[in-house]
């Protein structure tokens, strides 16, 4: 894939993921009004960079072309959407989940069924109408929703684990893995706060 053609395949994308990032600010705005309530702290984006469409797959074995990308990488477009508490991030994916125009194309709950590393998200790809002259199609955005303690573990859990080659990499998993235990059991105590 030539970067000409990288940047001509993925306009879409950034379209669909600018189309659900408006839909998010206006649900949020339109939800919560003026309350001191608002569910959401920040919003990240991202459009996967060519090398990282290449490499991912091939690392599953398909051939870097555009077509494989569009059949089978369904994450090319990503939002990040760090919430204060769980009950913040099921109240916004349910309101997605009920967005007549939206697709909901795969959802996994690492929140009640964390991975044995300790990571907990909520991940949903729902695929985002795109209007062009020729008529529309659909196209994938993954939407990650996350607390801050589950941002930071992650963020952290990334940093020490894959960005440094390790030699106790085992025991840095174990540790890190009470750190995310110790992490939701501090975020249910400020759940608990903010109820009251």
């Amino acid at each position: 894939m030539t970067d000409e053609q990288y940047y001509t395949f993925i306009q879409p994308y950034a379209d669909a993921k600018e189309i659900l990032l408006a839909r998010l600010n206006v649900l949020e705005h339109n939800l919560y009004g003026s309350s001191a309530a608002h569910p959401v702290h920040n919003i990240q984006e991202r459009i996967k960079k060519k090398e990282s469409i290449e490499n991912k797959l091939k690392k599953n074995g398909k051939e870097p072309t555009m077509m494989n990308a569009k059949d089978y990488l369904r994450d090319i477009a990503g939002l990040r959407v760090i919430c204060y508490f769980t009950e913040d991030i099921y109240s916004l994916a349910d309101i997605i989940k009920f967005q007549s125009d939206l697709i909901i194309i795969r959802e996994c709950d690492y929140i009640k069924q964390p991975k044995p590393n300790g990571y907990r998200s909520y991940h949903i790809i729902v695929g985002v109408p795109v209007y062009c002259i020729d008529g529309m199609e659909y196209f994938p955005v993954e939407i990650q929703f996350r607390t801050m303690s589950m941002d930071f573990w992650a963020s952290m859990e990334h940093r020490i684990l894959y960005k440094n080659k390790r030699d106790d990499k085992e025991q840095i998993s174990k540790e890190l893995k009470e750190y995310a235990d110790a992490l939701t059991a501090i975020e249910k105590q400020f759940a608990k706060y903010a109820l009251t």
